[in-house]
């Protein structure tokens, strides 16, 4: 059982207004990219540098070949937008396998992935040519991705499963039983870490076997949030109870219950601050020094 450790001193917030809808983020140097309706937007801690109009940016982006890669639930496409720009120079209709928004795109080995077809199916994008190059089958119902250890994780909330996918074969190669309704993962800090939304626990997964290697009770719910990593944690964007939940990778103790409760929104580490959004309240908050939250 993961034993909570108590907080020494609250880490401070700078709260930022975004009107509209601010809900998924990516890192992009000092700032951040931001999900809007009806546009993504790039902010930094003291103003909005950049907006780039879309018809209904959804999900997590990912930054990678010196774009922003976004999902278009309406449209159903991937677009790429130049990060030095600000313009799209790439709309890519891949699909979209979950156009109520839950899902991200993610990078890794060279390409671009976006689940693309809700019976099962991941896109895998090359972005020297903006094309498919690939359609990776998968359990139906798979739309929230991971990169890492080498390896793209896939995971079904209906089957209720954490795919792990060879890029050298784009097929799957280990499929693992997961609890209740389980959402966004991450894969950093030794594990692949998947919330249980349902069960309100994070699962971690050993990227070599692929089996789920411990669990942490963090509420009585995770619906719905965003889950991190970075400088040594595990970072939890949480609904109920604190804004996010700090974790250790190594002993799966719970280190820190940052923040009030600020409903559903994302979470972002870098090594500076960790990022969170709260689309309910229209907020962007900045947390400074995460190397000091949780220890």
């Amino acid at each position: 059982m993961a034993v909570t450790s108590a907080f020494a001193a609250e880490p401070t917030e700078q709260v930022i207004s975004v009107p509209g809808f601010a809900d998924f983020i990516a890192v992009d140097g000092d700032a951040v990219w931001v999900t809007n309706k009806g546009r993504v937007e790039r902010w930094s801690k003291t103003e909005k540098r950049a907006e780039v109009a879309m018809a209904h940016p959804c999900g997590a982006m990912a930054i990678a070949a010196g774009s922003l890669w976004v999902a278009d639930c309406k449209d159903r496409t991937l677009n790429r937008i130049d990060l030095a720009t600000a313009k799209i120079t790439a709309v890519i209709p891949t699909g979209i396998a979950h156009p109520d928004g839950e899902l991200n795109v993610v990078a890794g080995a060279g390409s671009i992935w976006v689940a693309s077809d809700d019976k099962g199916v991941v896109a895998r994008v090359d972005p020297a040519s903006n094309s498919v190059t690939a359609s990776v089958p998968v359990e139906a119902d798979s739309s929230y991705l991971a990169f890492g250890f080498g390896s793209l994780w896939v995971v079904s909330g209906a089957r209720q499963t954490v795919q792990k996918v060879d890029p050298a074969t784009n097929s799957v190669v280990k499929t693992t039983k997961l609890g209740r309704q389980p959402g966004f993962l991450a894969a950093g800090e030794g594990g692949v870490w998947v919330q249980e939304q349902g069960d309100g626990t994070v699962a971690r997964i050993d990227p070599e076997t692929g089996d789920v290697a411990g669990r942490v009770k963090v509420d009585p719910s995770l619906k719905y949030g965003d889950i991190d990593t970075g400088g040594g944690k595990v970072w939890l964007r949480t609904t109920a109870g604190q804004t996010f939940v700090v974790i250790d990778p190594v002993s799966l103790a719970i280190r820190a219950r940052v923040g009030k409760a600020a409903g559903s929104g994302a979470l972002r580490y870098t090594p500076a601050g960790v990022w969170t959004s709260a689309h309910d309240v229209h907020t962007l908050s900045w947390w400074a020094d995460p190397a000091n939250i949780g220890n």
